[in-house]
């Protein structure tokens, strides 16, 4: 008999969560992770960095009070208590997810493991056994060959910006991404100098083109260079060539290096163990099985999508078909990446499910969009928390009238999109959505109007 049912060897959301809910339906589960429980999203990544981007948007608002009739003298931030709060919150989310898996019976070991085969796990040179192995080794930034840019002090990816003792004066961020606008958003309000350097023509590539580019206007305080190349980095300056072949230069007192993150595929045994490794990642089908029998694997280490709410929904998935695949195939438990909502915590914030209206011209559809301006919304104009273009674009396919995808611009969009992700999951038309009764005044009323502003 297998020392487990099942071992999940990382302890990041699409681990944790897959261990609760394996755990919860009275399965023996080993929770195996290196560093810290949470994994990056908790300890060093999104919940950390909302915190951080809480204080900026309160001091942001303090300081533009005064059209709403509430004036606020001498406003200022204390960075180490800025940072003290972050710490907080992620020592209570850590202390709730411990308490979550030991509540499950889940048992958690800190320590390195190794997937050595189908069944078998090593864990600092002891072996463990279960039935199914559950991949979550998560993902790691991606550090480009820049000259000049490997053991420079002042050159930091995401997690060293998140421990800085204060603000720096001049920012460069390199990549216009989820986490370098994020990161220049959030500096910029505490008064930084932000200068961002982007190698694509626009900034946030998976967002509709043209609330990308309304994004990226309403950022006022940061400095946008696009389609620019970095070719190396001089202690604090760094140096690209812009779209037209002209090098120029920016100094800065820090330079995140915010291109992206790649699926962390070595250092636990993958090629040892005969598991397929993709370009993407490692290879799973929809029901997250890997190529090894019992082999499982979730999130970010799959490529499949690089946000914490997929790897949750891979890792319910995975438990699905583990508890009872008989149940989880007729209840439909597969994963449907088009529906997958994404959310970027920017000042404005935006967020956006589905497919943009090129993907969908691309893949064949003949498209019928509106866009409609938030100024539709009561409640955005009482409040005035878009001070930027708020929008809300729909793409349907003209034929049927099938809604193919969503995308927001202002405040709220990444607590409303999930309204728009039920409506792709659920394949609903144009004239389905048009009847949804939605509440009033909200932000998320502006959805059933670009509904009815699609030509009949």
């Amino acid at each position: 008999m297998a020392d487990y049912d099942v071992i999940v060897l990382g302890g990041g959301p699409g681990g944790y969560l897959a261990a609760e809910r394996l755990g919860h339906a009275g399965k023996r589960v080993l929770l195996v992770e290196r560093q810290f429980l949470g994994g990056t999203c908790l300890n060093v990544g999104c919940i950390p960095t909302k915190s951080l981007l809480n204080s900026a948007k309160l001091y942001d608002h303090a300081r533009h009070s005064g059209q709403f009739g509430v004036t606020a003298e001498n406003v200022a931030f204390d960075w180490a208590t800025v940072q003290a709060w972050k710490a907080d919150v992620v020592t209570k989310l850590v202390a709730g997810v411990a308490a979550t898996e030991k509540r499950n019976k889940v048992e958690v070991l800190v320590g390195h493991g190794t997937l050595v085969g189908p069944g078998v796990v090593e864990v600092d040179g002891e072996r463990r056994t279960a039935d199914h192995v559950i991949i979550a080794t998560g993902s790691v930034p991606v550090m480009p060959p820049i000259p000049g840019a490997t053991d420079n002090p002042k050159v930091v990816d995401s997690t060293g910006l998140l421990a800085v003792e204060a603000v720096p004066q001049r920012l460069v961020v390199i990549g216009g991404g989820v986490i370098g606008v994020e990161f220049a958003s959030l500096f910029a309000a505490f008064d930084a100098h932000v200068e961002v350097v982007e190698m694509l023509p626009e900034i946030l590539p998976f967002m509709d083109d043209d609330l990308a580019a309304r994004t990226r206007k309403a950022l006022k305080a940061v400095t946008f260079h696009l389609g620019c190349r970095v070719t190396a980095i001089e202690d604090g300056t760094v140096v690209w060539t812009d779209a037209t072949g002209a090098e120029q230069r920016a100094e800065a007192d820090l330079v995140l290096m915010a291109v992206g993150r790649r699926p962390l595929v070595d250092g636990w045994g993958a090629a040892e163990a005969g598991l397929e490794v993709g370009p993407r990642g490692v290879v799973v089908d929809d029901t997250m099985r890997t190529n090894l029998p019992g082999v499982w694997a979730v999130g970010d280490v799959t490529g499949r999508s690089l946000l914490a709410h997929a790897a949750y929904r891979m890792g319910e998935i995975a438990a699905a078909h583990i508890i009872d695949t008989a149940a989880a195939s007729r209840n439909g438990q597969r994963l449907r990446t088009d529906t997958i909502p994404w959310a970027v915590y920017s000042m404005p914030e935006a967020a956006g499910v589905g497919l943009t209206e090129a993907q969908a011209i691309t893949r064949g559809h003949e498209v019928t969009t509106a866009t409609v301006p938030l100024a539709v919304s009561g409640r955005a104009v009482a409040e005035q928390g878009v001070r930027g273009p708020g929008a809300v674009k729909l793409i349907a396919d003209r034929a049927t009238r099938t809604v193919l995808g969503v995308h927001m611009l202002g405040t709220y969009a990444p607590e409303t999109i999930w309204g728009a992700a039920a409506v792709l999951e659920t394949e609903l038309t144009v004239d389905d959505l048009r009847q949804v009764v939605f509440p009033h005044p909200t932000v998320s009323e502006a959805i059933r109007e670009a509904a009815w502003a699609i030509k009949d």
